[in-house]
């Protein structure tokens, strides 16, 4: 049951904490302003110098530092409307295909005497040619209970970490087969396709498993930065809301210092960019404790792509900063936001197209009892989810 009047005078009960770490956190962003500033200050080879010996800065510079110690690198075309942008989006895309995948899952109930999850990988391949039409499809994977056991604890325990990861190494595996297609049939003067992780390719998430765990997760990213420079294919690691803080704890090695507030990469450089700007880019070096480092092959920069929110972050291969094929690409990922309106159409095609909805569980579980009853398994629905079920 929800009471409006309750929750309005709970939130009023602590308006001042609220106003109290906004003003902190404004403080905290001047100052880390500043201090960006400063660093514009110094070279590529005095920032390498300040910060050698330093295994994890948080990030390192590139060549692009020099070229733009401002750490901006400005959007030249402008419009005077949304046609103007959409045919010079139109341009840029035209015969260069967008791939997007992504996931969702159904993780083990304990509603369920059986337990069983599942995940779902979708894809969405846009080849931008009139002739040639795009691909949206899925692959659905169930997971029996011998898949769902962690040896690691009780026999009794089915937690969602397998489900999590098996989601994961899907979405990477089709994206390397992805690649790995596009590359065998290209023909000359094809251009690559551009290829979406909607995520980060710097999983400092993993950073809090058991190493057996973060080997898997890390196996599985390697191997798709492994088949983009293989196949020549661009990566981005696409993430709408960042709260990545590499160049802010960069800046703190740089000082000596850290701050209590959680300043982030975005917010830090939001008032610095318009539509289309980006920062120059930056090698990841994270200090996450993640055992089994390859961040030094991923760059990162930070693109507006709407008028009003912070940038967003992409994460792409170094190999495609060191082969020159860095601006190209973010040139589609620009086009891709205009034609969805801030967001990358073809990220949201893929979301789309992979989410189970709740419905879409409330069908699974339909289908699952019905192949339980048909096999004579020994399924049990617990009182509680049948009772809800009345209910609603």
């Amino acid at each position: 049951m929800f009471q409006r009047e309750k929750v309005i005078a709970a939130l009023e009960a602590k308006a001042d904490h609220f106003a109290g770490y906004d003003v902190a956190l404004n403080d905290a962003l001047a100052a880390y302003a500043q201090a960006l500033t400063e660093l514009s200050g110094l070279s590529q080879t005095d920032l390498e110098a300040r910060l050698a010996g330093i295994p994890w800065p948080g990030a390192r510079p590139t060549a692009e530092h020099t070229q733009h110690p401002d750490l901006v690198v400005p959007f030249a075309p402008q419009w005077d409307n949304h046609e103007e942008a959409r045919a010079w989006a139109r341009g840029i895309l035209e015969g260069v295909p967008t791939i997007a995948v992504d996931g969702s899952q159904i993780t083990p109930t304990k509603d369920f005497s059986l337990p069983v999850g599942a995940v779902q990988i979708g894809w969405f391949l846009n080849p931008h040619r009139a002739t040639m039409p795009y691909v949206k499809d899925i692959l659905f994977e169930v997971l029996p209970p011998d898949e769902l056991a962690d040896e690691e604890t009780e026999a009794t325990g089915f937690p969602d970490w397998r489900v999590n990861l098996r989601r994961f190494v899907a979405e990477c595996d089709r994206l390397v087969a992805l690649m790995h297609a596009f590359h065998e049939r290209a023909r000359p003067g094809d251009a690559p396709p551009v290829c979406f992780f909607d995520g980060s390719l710097v999983i400092s998430f993993a950073a809090q498993m058991r190493p057996s765990r973060q080997a898997q997760y890390v196996q599985a990213i390697t191997a798709l930065l492994d088949a983009s420079e293989a196949t020549r294919v661009p990566l981005v690691g696409y993430v709408d809301t960042s709260y990545a803080r590499d160049l802010v704890s960069m800046l703190d090695v740089l000082a000596d210092h850290t701050t209590r507030h959680p300043v982030s990469d975005g917010a830090l450089l939001r008032a610095r960019m318009r539509w289309g700007d980006r920062s120059t880019a930056w090698l990841c070096a994270r200090d996450d404790g993640l055992e089994s480092k390859y961040y030094d092959r991923v760059a990162f920069v930070y693109l507006k792509t709407t008028a009003d929110r912070a940038p967003s972050r992409l994460d792409v291969p170094r190999w495609l900063l060191d082969a020159g094929g860095l601006e190209h690409t973010l040139d589609v990922v620009r086009a891709e936001c205009v034609v969805g309106n801030g967001y990358p159409y073809a990220v949201e095609t893929a979301d789309a197209v992979a989410v189970i909805t709740m419905q879409d569980r409330e069908r699974f579980y339909r289908v699952f009892q019905e192949f339980a009853e048909k096999k004579h398994l020994s399924l049990r629905v617990s009182q509680k989810a049948t009772s809800k079920k009345e209910r609603r």
